[in-house]
C-alpha cells in the first residue's frame, strides 16, 4: 500500500546527526556499516576513519593489514530526498610504523596517500580512481556486476568556464573573494563564467574534472576553515585533481591541500580545486 511504502521510506531515509554535527540519514548509517564490515574482512586494513564515527575504527589484530582508509561513506546525503547525484569518497594510506594502532597513525597529510577515489551514484555508477599514476574512470555494468574502464587517463582542462561554490555564503567571505565572484559574473571583457553548484562534493568535483573550471569551499567569517573535512573529503579529491593535472590549494598563500597536516580526525580545511589556470586566477585575487 502507499502507506506502507511511505513508512518504509521514512524508516530507511530519515536519521539523526553524525559525529561532526551533520544531519545523518539512515542510508549514511547503512553505507558506513558496509564500508567498515567489508574493509575489516579484507585483511588489508588496520584502521579506518569515517565521517560517521567520532573516533578511529580499529580492525581486530587477527585481521590486520598495512593500510589505513579514510572515507566519507555517503557524500551529499542531504540530496537523497530530491534524487540528486550523491557518492562515496575514500583515501588510502600505508601505515608508517609497527605496534598497536593509534589515532596519531591516521593523522597524515594527503601527500602520503597511496591511492584515492570516489564513486558517483547518478545516471550511471562510476568509480574514479588514482593510485598515483594518473586517474581512470570505471563505469558499473549491472549485467555482469563489474566496473569497466570507460574513461582512461582522465585529464582536467587547463582552463574552464564554470565556477562552483555556495554563493549563499557570499556575505561572510573575504572581500577579495567577493571581488573574484563579482568578476566571474561581470567580467571587464568576454563572457561571464557559468555558475554550477550541486551541493554534493562528489558531483561538483566530478563535473569540474570533466569540464574544467573551479570548485571551492573557502573559509569565511563564520567558519574560518570552511565546511569540508580534510582527511576524507579534501585530501582524496585534491589527490585526484592533482593526478589529473589540476591544482588544489587552501587559499593560504600557495599552500597545497595535500601539505596540510591534520591535528584531529575531523579537521576541516578550506579548498580551491580545479583547472590550474583558474586556480591561479583565484590565488592572484587572494594574494593581492
Amino acid at each position: 500500500s502507499r502507506r506502507a511504502v511511505k513508512q518504509w521510506y521514512q524508516r530507511r531515509v530519515r536519521g539523526d546527526t553524525n559525529s561532526t554535527g551533520d544531519e545523518q540519514k539512515k542510508l549514511d548509517v547503512l553505507a558506513n556499516e558496509l564500508f567498515i564490515n567489508l574493509l575489516k574482512s579484507s585483511y588489508q586494513t588496520c584502521a579506518m576513519v569515517s565521517e560517521e564515527n567520532e573516533g578511529m575504527i580499529e580492525v581486530p589484530v587477527a585481521k590486520h593489514g598495512k593500510y589505513i582508509v579514510c572515507f566519507d561513506p555517503l557524500d551529499g546525503s542531504s540530496n537523497i530526498d530530491c534524487l540528486v547525484s550523491i557518492g562515496s569518497i575514500f583515501g588510502i594510506y600505508k601505515r608508517e610504523k609497527e605496534g598497536p594502532v593509534s589515532t596519531e597513525d591516521c593523522l597524515l597529510p594527503g601527500n602520503k596517500l597511496v591511492a584515492a577515489g570516489y564513486c558517483v551514484f547518478g545516471t550511471a555508477c562510476m568509480m574514479v580512481l588514482s593510485t598515483g599514476q594518473g586517474v581512470n574512470g570505471f563505469t558499473l555494468d549491472p549485467s555482469i556486476g563489474e566496473f569497466i574502464l570507460t574513461a582512461p587517463n582522465l585529464k582536467i582542462p587547463n582552463k574552464g568556464k564554470i565556477y562552483s561554490t555556495n554563493e549563499g555564503n557570499a556575505q561572510y567571505l573575504d572581500s577579495k573573494l567577493q571581488k573574484y565572484l563579482h568578476d566571474c559574473k561581470f567580467p571587464a571583457t568576454g563572457k561571464p563564467k557559468a555558475a554550477r553548484y550541486v551541493g554534493s562534493m562528489v558531483a561538483d568535483v566530478h563535473r569540474t574534472i570533466c569540464y574544467g573550471g573551479v570548485f571551492m569551499y573557502p573559509g569565511n567569517s563564520s567558519a574560518p576553515n570552511g565546511k569540508l573535512r580534510l582527511l576524507y573529503e579534501c585530501n582524496p579529491m585534491a589527490y585526484i585533481v592533482e593526478q589529473a593535472g589540476g591544482k588544489a590549494v587552501t587559499g593560504r598563500g600557495d599552500e597545497r591541500v595535500l601539505d596540510v597536516v591534520p591535528k584531529k580526525l575531523h579537521d576541516r580545511c578550506p579548498i580551491f580545486l580545479g583547472s590550474s589556470d583558474d586556480v591561479d586566477v583565484i590565488l592572484s585575487y587572494l594574494n593581492e
